[in-house]
Formats: structure tokens, sequence, C-alpha cells
């Protein structure tokens, strides 16, 4: 591994292939690492020539060496990974939910530095760092004109504290800058912004590459900049220099050809591409598109398609650089000087697309592009794809799994699903539609043959409607993935035109909300002329922001989450993001699906996915005729030409014109000065955690786990949203505990994710999700386990019980199934495991991030031998763990497997070999020191 200190442009390479070369671009010159000086790498494919080029610049002669570069010029597209590299990404990316922790680390580590006797100030980026606040802003005021200033008001209010902190943050570190509230979504500002495609560093000229703190960074990939998402843990150390240790990746070319058809978007196309990598299987693989079709995709479909790979489970989805990029980096205001150097430094390092000399890859996809229809995905993965022909059957098949007698619903429990901080309405009166209608808790089944339970509803707001199973409450324009898209949001925008017309209306039950990726969406949306119809279905802007996509979806009304939860109704969200996993979205709501802009919009028309829209009518026009969805969707035609009329290049330059400064609540924040952080021991919010309390100068030996109990037993596709929650902290709750005792009102409990700079928070909110199914206990859902320090094991909430167990010294271990940690790139799922007490999860399998996370924070990430599972193992979670094997790692070496005996009551024993997935040498030094940060910060010390 290499010491803090790596400059990403790199002057001192070695230069062992005399690779060091001057481009020139009309006045300027600019030194390249030309990656023709070495023979092979001609036949790469485009990002793995990004990875090579890489290695030529920061070879070093130790941890990045010739034959590194020789393997990776030699790549083997049949071979299995096992060639570990350092990559040294060229800048980090952040969001505000994960990038608050990764400051706080940074202005902790400082003085952990001071305290040990080194340079405090010399803990600084190296490599350029942006933070884009875009995760805080909540729905709470929706459906009018003033939503967008009160919500952005709400959070300022709610969020002061963190953003003081960051702006300290901005003057104290050098390289480190802040994009304020209110401007948009880091990755759509990213690929309008931020993104350079060629870097210009002390006068070398590099490829953009970059990793961000949030799973979709991939979103860059569309313009040809190489990035992923990463933890914050890793994210910290890339800002210090750290690179990024990965093994060479099999690269999957992906062929796109033919043409989309009519009333077919983009959001179709990802979730037809999401349905079938994921069956193909591209977990810790690059996919590539290539091919003739790739001219035919425009940059911002390229964007959407790169911004899903993580629902696909890939690490990167990228498309080379071509004529469509730099017409895309020209649009959004780049410079002509920056667009030629771009062209040229892309043409003379053959990374410049050529479809008439494809590469060779690993394994092929090819997918026509007129074969896609349009689709939805849901009710709780974005990879369950369904075609919006079948949406009805699917949702009355679905539907069955929720609401059904013995067919436990997906909360069993349903008070955890309450947040109890709405409380209803007094002015709500409920009565069953129906003289027939049957008691809370079993199920109708209507005429048609699916549950049903119509309420009848009388609100001072809504006014007098009927509620039943399927309704559709959240309708959202939302999210990284479709907001940067100008196609779908102007065919949204053109459809809601064309059902105003019509004199359609969304139904009153549902949630409206629109918060565009850039405030570019807005300006294009002026000048087309369609705000007043999106605004006159409910489609006001309430924020530039994730927010129903990261569940800052805000409080349905009282009436309805009254009928809701009173009445057991299984309702839906529908919301153009990318993430619809179980209790992400609201607590109210059990079904989430993903659609595009235009069928968020259609389903608010709708009011239930118990709906067909080839054969129901939407509604009536003036003169009593029907009016189905294809009477109102707009043709391609007329959204190009929109597209055309309404998007210039002065919307994107005067929006980022001075895109740092923010407006008066931001410049008006007082904010705290000096090198080290003057911490507030009152703050809720900020507080200085304790990975770096008693820390030694030199790690101490690592050892076996002996006598440890497991503290959750989890299942298949446990999510970071599992594990680290970042919605509503639950009244009664741990987390909630602590903040009443430290005087905060249930009003003002904010989120988990807005609480992620305060380590007392997380501690408590890990594994309580209201979703979590620990199977230590039957029918129990929410953050609870079993106390095994009391007689009998009694239910406990997960931290209380960790607490129990650290007094008593007893380490812990996690048990899960497949596809462990799936979701956001989530520092707090790992951070909250490790601080919780637990050294090791033992699991069927990970995601590629969460098991890296692990590891920066000390904790063992261990699979069952393949085929088997804690359930044909015959683990309950009642025994007691002893791991050996472990110690081996202090000799150096990273053993294959380690012995794990589980000791059950009656003193009968289960033994398996579990594998160790420490995957490369890096981080095995990880997992020695206890960490990541430890480890970067005695690096830096030893370097003086």
């Amino acid at each position: 591994m290499t010491t803090p200190g790596v400059d990403v442009s790199s002057n001192d390479s070695l230069n062992s292939f005399g690779a060091r070369d001057t481009l020139k671009v009309g006045d300027n010159s600019y030194q390249i690492y030309r990656l023709d000086a070495v023979p092979g790498t001609e036949k790469l494919p485009y990002s793995l020539k990004v990875l090579a080029e890489n290695l030529l610049r920061t070879e070093d002669g130790a941890n990045i060496t010739k034959d590194h570069i020789e393997a990776i010029a030699n790549w083997d597209p049949s071979a299995e990974p096992s060639i570990e590299i350092q990559f040294t990404p060229a800048r980090v990316v952040m969001q505000d939910f994960t990038g608050v922790p990764c400051i706080v680390d940074l202005a902790t580590m400082r003085e952990a530095v001071g305290d040990l006797g080194g340079d405090a100030e010399k803990v600084n980026p190296l490599a350029p760092a942006e933070l884009v606040i875009d995760h805080s802003v909540i729905v709470d005021v929706f459906g009018n004109a003033g939503a967008f200033e009160k919500n952005v008001e709400i959070e300022y209010g709610r969020n002061g504290e963190r953003y003081q902190f960051l702006r300290w943050g901005q003057g104290a570190f050098d390289d480190f800058k802040v994009v304020p509230p209110g401007t948009g979504i880091v990755h759509q500002v990213n690929i309008e912004y931020l993104a350079h495609v060629t870097m210009v560093r002390d006068g070398v000229a590099y490829p953009d590459t970059c990793v961000g703190t949030d799973s979709h960074t991939t979103m860059v990939n569309g313009l040809g900049v190489l990035g992923w998402g990463v933890g914050g843990i890793e994210a910290e150390a890339a800002m210090l220099g750290q690179p990024v240790s990965m093994l060479i990746p099999r690269v999957v070319g992906f062929k796109l050809s033919g043409e989309i058809q009519p009333g077919v978007t983009a959001t179709d196309v990802v979730l037809t591409v999401t349905d079938m990598l994921r069956k193909h299987g591209v977990v810790g693989k690059f996919v590539e598109f290539y091919g003739k079709g790739v001219a035919e995709v425009p940059l911002a479909n390229r964007a959407t398609l790169g911004n899903m790979s993580p629902e696909f489970g890939s690490t990167a989805a990228i498309f080379p650089i071509d004529d469509v990029t730099v017409d895309y980096l020209r649009l959004t205001g780049r410079t002509e000087e920056q667009l030629a150097l771009v062209e040229a430094y892309a043409k003379a390092q053959g990374m410049w697309h050529n479809a008439d000399k494809e590469p060779v890859f690993s394994e092929y996809l090819e997918l026509d592009l007129s074969t896609v229809v349009p689709s939805i995905a849901g009710p709780k993965r974005p990879q369950d794809r369904i075609e919006l022909s079948d949406a009805k059957n699917a949702f009355r098949k679905d539907i069955h799994n929720y609401v059904e007698e013995n067919h436990p619903a997906a909360c069993t429990n349903l008070d955890e699903a309450v947040d109890e901080s709405f409380p209803a309405s007094d002015s709500v009166s409920l009565s069953f539609a129906e003289e027939d209608a049957v008691p809370v808790h079993s199920a109708a089944r209507g005429a048609e043959g699916r549950p049903t339970k119509p309420v009848k509803i009388k609100s001072d707001e809504q006014g007098e409607f009927v509620l039943d199973h399927g309704a559709v409450v959240v309708a959202a324009i939302t999210s990284c993935t479709n907001t940067s898209n100008p196609s779908v949001m102007l065919g949204a925008a053109l459809l809601a035109r064309n059902a105003v017309e019509k004199g359609l209306t969304s139904k009153p039950w549902v949630k409206t909300s629109m918060a565009p990726g850039s405030q570019v969406v807005n300006d294009y949306y002026n000048k087309a002329g369609v705000w007043p119809y999106l605004e006159k279905l409910g489609f006001f802007l309430v924020g530039y922001g994730c927010t129903t996509c990261i569940g800052n979806t805000g409080p349905l009304p009282d009436a309805i989450s009254k009928a809701i939860n009173e009445e057991d109704l299984t309702v839906t969200a529908v919301l153009s993001g990318n993430r619809n996993f179980e209790g992400r979205i609201s607590p109210d709501v059990k079904m989430n699906y993903l659609a595009s802009p235009p069928l968020v919009i259609a389903y608010a028309l709708a009011g239930t996915m118990d709906f067909d829209f080839e054969s129901e009518p939407l509604g009536q026009d003036p003169d009593g005729n029907d009016v189905f969805l294809k009477d109102i969707w707009p043709s391609s035609k007329e959204i190009s030409d929109v597209i055309a009329s309404s998007i210039n290049r002065e919307m994107f330059t005067d929006s980022y014109a001075d895109v740092f400064k923010g407006d008066e609540r931001w410049q008006n924040l007082p904010t705290p000065e000096g090198k080290t952080f003057d911490w507030d021991p009152k703050s809720t919010y900020v507080r200085k955690p304790p990975y770096f309390d008693g820390m030694p100068a030199e790690p101490q030996p690592v050892t076996d786990i002996s006598g440890a109990r497991v503290l959750a037993l989890l299942g298949d596709s446990v999510t970071t949203d599992h594990i680290s929650p970042a919605g509503n902290i639950k009244p009664g709750t741990p987390a909630a505990q602590y903040l009443e005792e430290n005087g905060v009102d249930r009003k003002d409990y904010n989120s988990y994710g807005s609480r992620r700079g305060n380590h007392e928070v997380m501690i408590r909110g890990t594994f309580a999700n209201i979703r979590l199914k620990n199977q230590l206990l039957d029918d129990v859902s929410g953050g609870y386990t079993r106390d095994f320090t009391q007689d009998g094991g009694p239910q406990a909430f997960i931290y209380d019980a960790a607490q129990n167990y650290a007094a008593q010294g007893i380490p812990l271990v996690v048990l899960g199934g497949k596809e462990y940690g799936s979701g956001s790139s989530r520092d707090w799922a790992a951070k909250g495991t490790s601080l919780l007490g637990v050294r090791a999860v033992i699991t069927e399998s990970f995601e590629r991030i969460h098991r890296s996370n692990l590891i920066g924070m000390g904790v063992i990430p261990l699979q069952f031998p393949a085929g088997e599972s804690a359930a044909s193992l015959k683990l309950d979670g009642t025994e007691v763990y002893d791991i050996t094997g472990i110690e081996e790692l202090n000799n150096g070496k990273t053993p294959k497997t380690v012995s794990v005996t589980a000791t059950k009551e009656d003193g009968s024993t289960v033994q398996f070999d579990a594998v160790v997935r420490i995957d490369t040498p890096g981080e095995a030094d990880y997992y020695r020191n206890g960490g990541i940060l430890q480890y970067v910060l005695r690096n830096m010390l030893r370097a003086g």
C-alpha cells in the first residue's frame, strides 16, 4: 500500500515505459502519459485504458510497478480477477448525508494526528473534493406555489448546525468545496458542471476519474468518466491520497442496437437493462457500452443508464468519449478550450469511440432498443421489472403478500410502520364505504378477485373520497436517475399539458411533488411554458434534492395517514427514482414502484396501481368522451422539438456561474473559524467520534473471536437501508430516547440521515429499520433482538442488548443471507455495526461496497461455504460462536478460510469453514490496523 501523499497528477512517475510526452492543443501544451508506449493497451476496452493510464502516471516502483502496468496491458478477458492494482481517483464527490461524516472524521483525524505528535494541518484533501447538499430537503409542504421556499426554510431550520460545520470545513480544508442547498442533486451537478472528462493539474492532462459517497456516482460514466460509489470511509482515504485497492475486473461488453420506439422512455430502457444485467450477473464487473448504436444514444440517456449501475450490480457502466460527449459539454457551458482538450486527449490516447474497432470483452450482451416496452419496477426492488401492460395483473398478484391472511405482510407489526411524530388531525372522520366492509384485521375479496377494503374519508383539506388497497398516495418526480434527462422531464410536462387540456385531474389522495435535479430544469420548464400544467395537477416545485427517492417524502396528509394505519390499508407510491426498497419511501407505504416521470403523472391521474392503462380511461373530457393514456401521451417528435426550442447553453452558464456562493441563508450562516473544529458538547448533530480514542501508534495484533453471540440473524437482500436507515426516527426507540434526553422535542427529531455527524444517534439507529426482520424473534419487525445476557434471552432493542454484551466483554456476530448490504453506499452501515461491537459478519454473499466498508471499520466479512446457509446448517442464532484462524493475518498472509464453531444450548456443535472475504492485500492491511482511517493516520505519522 502507498502512504498518503499521492498527487493525482503525479509528475514524479518512474515512467518505466518512456510514456511521458507533450500534447499540444491550440496554443496550449500539456504533459501526458501516452498509452501507446505500452504494447497491448491498444486492444483494451475503454474503461481499462483509463485504469492503465492511471497506473502509468502514478508508477512509484513499490506499490505501483512496471509489472502492474504490464499486467493490465496483457489483460486476459477470460480470466477471473486476481491481480490487485492501486487506482488513484482524480477527485472525490460527496453528498451531505455521507459527506458530513467524512468531514467529521477528517476533523477528528486532525486532532488525533496532533495528539500523536504529528502536524495536524497535514490532514488535508490531496485530491479535489466537492460536496453537494442534496439529501436534506424533505417534502413537508407540497401542492402549492410556496412549497419550494417553505421546504428550504424548514431545511435550514433543521440542519443549521450541519451546514455551519460544512462551511467551516470549506474554509479549513484545502481543495474542498461545498455546493449549498437548493442547487441540485449531486450527480446531476456532477455531469452538468463538476466533471471535466479530461483533468489538468500541475500541467499534466489525464482522464477525469472519481469516487463518490453515493452508489449513483456512476451517473458520470455516461460522460466517459470512470468512477463509482464507495463508502464514506474509502472516500476519506481517497481524499487523503490513499488509492483504492481493487482487482483488475472483468469487463462486460453491452451492445446497443436499434432505436427506441414511440411511447418508450429512457426509464423503460434502464429498467430493461437492469433486469437483463441482474439476470446475467455483473457484480464486481465493469459494464461498457459499445457498437454503432452508441452514437445514437443521447448523453442524457447514457447518464440514466450509468446511474442505475448499482441496481444491476456492476462497479461501473460506462460509455466511451465521442462527438455526443463533446456536444453535451458544449451545451452545458464548458469552455471551447476544454472541449478541444477533451477531444485531442481522447484521440491521442485511443480513447475516442471507434465503432469499427471493437475491443475484446470478457462477456457479451446485446439489446435491440426497438424491443423495449414501457415498464415499471416494484413493489420492493429496482430489478423487479413489470411490463406496463401487465402492471395491473402483477399488482393483483403481489397485493396478496401484503394483506391476505396466512400470507405475512412485509411489515407484520404495523405499529412499527406508523410515524407517530405526525398525529392524525382531529378534523378527520373515517367510515367504511360499503355496508359489508370487513373488520380491520382481515381482508375482503373484491368481485374481481383482489383484496379490497374501501374506506370513505372526509377531510377539510382533501375533501371526500374513498381510499382502498392499492391507492397511489405518493406520486413523485424526483431522483438523479431521471431528472437529468430532458426527454423524460419534458415528456412528463407535455403529458401534464395534454391531461389538463382534456380536463383530467390528479386524485385528491395523491401526494404529488416535483424535485428537479438542477435549476436548469426549472429554466427550461419556464421557457417551454409548461409549469402551469404541472401545477394544475399538483406537481409544484418542492425542492432540488433527492426527496422521495431517499425517504424524504415527508408526512402524508393527516386524514390519509390515519386511514392507512387505523384500517391497515396497503397503499402504494410511484416515483421516478432508482430505489424502492421496503420501508424506504414512507412508513405508511408498503408497496413502492419505479416509473418514468410521464408514468408518475399518469398514476397520479389514475390514483391506483389497480389500473390498466390500455383498457381503462383516466377520465372524461368536457364532452364526456373517455380519455386514455394513449390520448395524452406526447409524440417523440413533439418532445424533441420542445427540447430543441427550450434548452440552451446560457441556462447552464447562468445556473452555475457562482454555484458555490449560495443564497442569503447560506451566506448568513455563522461560520466557526480555525484549523481544528471547536466541538459543541451540546450538539445533537455533530460530535467527535471515538475511532481514534486510545489508538496506539502501532497496531495491536488481530485476534481470533471467542464466545461471540449473534446480534441479528437476517435473511436475503438485507440492504444498507435495513442496517442504517436514513428516514424518520421513531418515538420510543433508543435514538429518540437519546434525543429527548438531550432536550430535543419530537417535532425536531429530523431523520437519521441528517444526524450522521452524531455517532451517538447513528449507533442507536443501526439495525433500527422498521421493516428489519431479525429471525431471532418470531413475527417482529424493527430494531429488536434477544438479549442473552439476561435469563431466557428476552426481546430487547438491538442497541440496548449490544450495550449489555459490551459491558460483559462478549463479542458479537451477525448472520445474513444473499446480497447482504446491497443498496446505497452507507458508511454508517459499517460504522454502526463496528461500534455496536460486531466483530464478524457471516453471510451467503455480500454487496461490494458494504463488504469493503466492513473491512474499513475493522469488521471481518465471512461467507458460508458454497451452497450452505444459516438455515442449511440449522443455525438459529442462539448459539455461541468461536472463530479461529483470523490470527494468521498477523503473519502477513490472508487465510482463504477460518474455522467457525457454533455451540448450541445443549452442548452440540456445528462446525464449518467460512470463506474470508478480505480480497486484496490492501484490505488485509486495513483490517490489521483496525480500519482504513487508522491505517492512513499511522502512515501519515510515519511519513512525518
